[in-house]
């Protein structure tokens, strides 16, 4: 029975998704509900595979095309997918729980539940996967369940285009990940994970065509967690609702990427060349997104620029060749980010969908409850000594800075904008003076969704102790912290803070302009010349193809000389005797011919 345990915690959102569509989708209240039980009975069964080490059942034969491959319908169980499924079923479950009130009176509130249960489902098929090919679909999958609630709210143009983005800008990704994948396949043989970890001799014998794989594999999660220059999807994916916000940003879709990195870790790790470059990527990726949060009013923006930069983070640490840091900050980061987003939600929710911090102020009072957790998940973010992002934070900066003084100094200019752009909002939203009649009039979210609030702020609190003395103690003596890490963690932090609150405290607008940020570095616009001023030269490339090699020389060619053939052969069929006979003759003498002289 317990070897059924992973395929019961896998397949229990499928069936909720069917349920509700094919069964319960005009009874809006019952779907909600079953859509919470099947995310609640993953979460058990992943709490008893957790704690009892409870093991896969056997494979099963999948595709077999011996000798050229064969894949097998399996799920793996190693620390690594047992700690991400624990994460994955018990963020999922809060944010389900909050659904239930954040979506209460929302007409597609079925289709929405059925929605989430997909995407746990594809989702939980990435981290059970032990092979590229079902790793594919379950990633695509998520990609699907994404794009249909990033767009629940369609009939906004905003919201259809926002899930829009999403799909595409992540199949250019995907694209180059698929690559990787084949050329993977090609050089080991097989898309098994264990088997090609077994046969990396194969691939560390070619460095040139091994690094390109890695890079390309890499793609995947350049578009799955957002990293530059793909990044620009994610923050435009607040226009879903604001738990779906929750789900993407901190344990499901974005940290789908840097958990696939760590899965083919023995892959990335081979190859120098391909580890520097994904250390500087995620590295770029933290400051310019942390600059952008600086200037953004809307605050589920700060928090989506936000989470981009602590993506960034993560992946810089597997770029230093550091997967248990990425996941140890993956971890923490799961906690307290769903935490911040089921605030914003909260704020959201009472102040009838005012988004914009500059219309808020004077929470503190007013969302008692909210306020306090969402206190904690800043101080979590931002590093503050004894809150579990201080322990993972610092865990990564340890790395750079034993590593790559660099990366370091850069990931500690990140840590102090971060501190800076979330004492911001902090001062901004919740103190000073109402300036909005809801903001004036706003009270305390309901239980249902104040209740996710304060269990999230637990683990948000002191997640990282337990974690910490239990794995990254255990990391080899390079990586520990030195005193001067904390030193200047702290120095950032305090800087941080120190200057938000000198320019915000008792401000009713925004004193430092800076559009460069506000603009988002101007990618979207980039992009979007990039895209017009090429459009008229590809359809002008496809159209010559089409009209001239497709539909001329190869349509026309190909019937025009069929036609030519037939009208010559039709000119020796003129139905006279003479000259039949005539061909005939010089038939014989050409034969002649050929077997006197040849």
């Amino acid at each position: 029975m317990t070897s059924l345990l992973p395929w019961i915690a896998l397949l229990l959102p499928l069936a909720s998704m069917f349920v509700i569509l094919l069964a319960t989708r005009s009874l809006r209240t019952l779907s909600a509900f079953i859509s919470v039980a099947a995310v609640l009975g993953s979460f058990v069964c992943s709490c008893l595979i957790f704690f009892q080490q409870t093991s896969a059942a056997a494979a099963i034969c999948w595709i077999d095309l011996a000798p050229l491959f064969s894949v097998p319908l399996g799920l793996t169980l190693d620390p690594l997918s047992r700690s991400m499924l624990f994460m994955v079923t018990g963020v999922g479950a809060v944010i389900h729980i909050y659904s239930l009130g954040y979506m209460s009176a929302d007409a597609g509130k079925s289709r929405y539940f059925a929605g989430l249960s997909l995407f746990m489902f594809a989702m939980l098929g990435i981290v059970l996967a032990n092979n590229f090919v079902m790793m594919f679909i379950f990633w695509e999958l998520v990609g699907v369940s994404s794009y249909l609630l990033i767009g629940h709210w369609f009939e906004r143009p905003a919201a259809a285009e926002a899930a829009k983005k999403a799909f595409i800008t992540n199949r250019i990704g995907d694209f180059g990940f698929m690559l990787g994948i084949l050329m993977v396949w090609t050089g080991t043989g097989s898309l098994v994970f264990t088997e090609i970890a077994a046969g990396m001799a194969k691939l560390t014998a070619h460095p040139s065509y091994l690094t390109a794989a890695a890079l390309l594999v890499f793609c995947g999660a350049v578009g799955k967690s957002a990293q530059f220059p793909l990044h620009v999807w994610l923050p435009d994916a607040m226009e879903g609702p604001t738990p779906v916000s929750a789900l993407i940003h901190a344990a499901t879709m974005v940290a789908a990427g840097v958990y696939m990195l760590v899965r083919v870790g023995f892959l990335i790790d081979a190859s120098s060349g391909a580890l520097h470059v994904i250390a500087w990527i995620g590295t770029i990726t933290a400051v310019l997104a942390a600059l952008m949060a600086t200037q953004q009013n809307d605050i589920k923006r700060i928090l989506a620029y936000s989470t981009l930069s602590q993506l960034g983070y993560m992946v810089m640490a597997v770029g230093l060749a550091s997967g248990q840091a990425a996941m140890f900050h993956l971890f923490t980061h799961a906690a307290f980010k769903a935490l911040l987003f089921l605030g914003a939600g909260s704020i959201i929710y009472m102040l009838h969908h005012e988004q914009d911090i500059w219309r808020m102020g004077g929470l503190a009072k007013r969302l008692p409850i909210t306020f306090l957790t969402f206190l904690v998940g800043t101080l979590a973010l931002i590093g503050f000594p004894g809150f579990s992002g201080f322990f993972s934070k610092d865990a990564i900066l340890a790395l750079a800075y034993e590593r790559s003084l660099p990366i370091f100094a850069f990931a500690a200019f990140t840590a102090l904008l971060t501190a800076f752009y979330m004492t911001r909002l902090v001062v901004v939203a919740f103190f000073g003076d109402a300036r909005s009649p809801h903001a004036a009039r706003g009270a305390e979210s309901p239980i249902v969704m104040t209740l996710p609030l304060i269990l999230l702020s637990v683990p948000a609190a002191i997640g990282g102790f337990g974690f910490f003395a239990r794995n990254f103690l255990s990391l080899p003596n390079e990586t520990k912290p030195v005193v001067a890490v904390p030193v200047i963690a702290l120095l950032a932090l305090l800087i941080g803070v120190v200057s938000a609150l000198l320019l915000y405290r008792n401000r009713t607008t925004e004193p430092v302009e800076i559009e460069l940020f506000r603009n988002r570095f101007y990618f979207d616009e980039l992009y979007t010349a990039l895209i017009k001023s090429t459009q008229g030269l590809l359809a002008a490339i496809a159209a010559f193809i089409d009209r001239w090699i497709l539909d001329g020389a190869i349509v026309r060619g190909l019937s025009g000389g069929t036609w030519g053939s037939g009208f010559l052969l039709r000119l020796l069929q003129v139905g006279n005797l003479q000259a039949y006979g005539f061909l005939f003759g010089l038939g014989i003498i050409g034969l002649i011919y050929f077997t006197v002289f040849h």
